[in-house]
């Protein structure tokens, strides 16, 4: 049976993916990324890790799934909020989020995925794949979804 790793946010679009992926069959792990926790620099409310690290919990307790949180702030800081100040500091405007998915996601997060036996890694976000023979070689691309809503 495959593994995969959700990221596990705690809202209704990875909480989905998990339970589809169950469906189908796939072993699920439940992983949610805390990436931010100093209090004193947020806005209240702003960052409500505890309760969607909360929500994320009780579903992976009603889908049966192992959970764990791991702890990505040090590594979000450096990578992030670090940059995000250097840009302002020379007058243009970062995008955090962009370079989140590339640093924190695509790097940190999968990491810690395939430590875990990952055969595959899940989240909630929105995208369409494409798969195009270049050159004798297939080369995958992903692309943004279909619902403009979703801006993920």
């Amino acid at each position: 049976m495959a593994r995969v790793v959700v990221g596990l946010s705690g809202g209704v679009d990875s909480s989905v993916a998990a339970y589809l992926l169950q469906q189908q069959g796939y072993e699920v792990i439940g992983l949610f990324m805390k990436n931010w926790h100093d209090d004193s620099v947020t806005i209240s409310n702003e960052c409500p890790w505890l309760e969607d690290s909360n929500d994320a919990m009780i579903v992976a307790e009603k889908l049966g799934i192992p959970f764990q949180v791991v702890d990505l702030s040090e590594e979000y800081k450096n990578r992030i909020v670090d940059y995000m100040f250097r840009e302002y500091e020379m007058g243009r405007t970062p995008n955090p989020d962009v370079l989140c998915n590339r640093e924190i996601k695509f790097d940190v997060f999968m990491k810690i995925a395939l430590n875990l036996g990952a055969d595959y890694v899940a989240t909630g976000h929105y995208c369409r794949q494409e798969s195009k023979e270049i050159n004798g070689k297939t080369v995958y691309r992903l692309l943004a979804g279909k619902d403009p809503n979703k801006d993920q």
